[in-house]
């Protein structure tokens, strides 16, 4: 069994998240070809500096800085950053991808910085309503407008209909991994956005991903809200 990478500089030191084979499997997933594509025609209207936020090794972040975005990732695991610093150096792309440790909801930067933002597989990790809405808050202090918002985060459709959330929470459960995560509802997301700004770019749809058909068995993938936004 791998152990925790123990660092005292490391936040997340002791969990799941800086095991040397979660950072290992994140080090080697394929990036978002969604994302990439949206990033390929994007560019050429953008200022073309990007924000992953929860980059992890460089999953994205690697092929969004190879496109010719400047990047900048942060995550909150310091094995993960410390992955993604040596696919930088593998891959010579230190003019084009920086990395920094700090959280989803204490982003280290300047307001409207970023011409896209990309939120994958991130906000669905806060604990509480309350650390959700801070995360957004940040994400639109740093956007600069009409800037991209690409989100990838965990639909309520992945939890049976009758699962009830946490105590004085409306989109925060535990039934999926045994740790409080968030699963919104289309509607619950998109208000949630429109209330710090960002509204869904109408050139595009939010799309669930995993969505079983009816009848048929669970797969145990997530299911998982994949859209657009632009900052207004």
């Amino acid at each position: 069994m791998n152990k925790p990478i123990q660092d005292d500089r490391d936040p997340l030191a002791g969990s799941p998240w800086s095991t040397p084979g979660t950072v290992a499997g994140f080090a080697q997933s394929a990036p978002n070809e969604t994302l990439l594509r949206f990033a390929k025609a994007e560019e050429n209207n953008a200022r073309k500096r990007l924000l992953d936020i929860g980059c992890g090794a460089g999953r994205n972040a690697v092929p969004l800085a190879r496109l010719g975005w400047s990047v900048i990732g942060v995550d909150l695991s310091l094995p993960m950053i410390v992955a993604a610093a040596a696919r930088v150096r593998d891959e010579h792309l230190e003019n084009h991808l920086r990395l920094a440790l700090a959280s989803m909801h204490e982003l280290p930067f300047a307001a409207r910085s970023f011409d896209l933002i990309v939120a994958h597989g991130i906000w669905n990790l806060a604990r509480s309503g309350s650390e959700f809405r801070r995360a957004l808050a940040e994400a639109a202090r740093v956007a600069r407008r009409p800037s991209a918002l690409f989100v990838f985060t965990f639909s309520r459709n992945a939890l049976p209909p009758d699962a009830q959330p946490v105590v004085n929470e409306s989109f925060v459960f535990t039934q999926f991994s045994g740790q409080p995560q968030c699963f919104l509802t289309a509607q619950q997301l998109a208000t949630e956005l429109a209330a710090v700004g960002f509204v869904r770019d109408p050139s595009t749809t939010l799309r669930e991903l995993n969505l079983p058909r009816p009848g048929a068995l669970y797969s145990g993938a997530p299911v998982i809200y994949e859209g657009i936004f632009r900052f207004t």
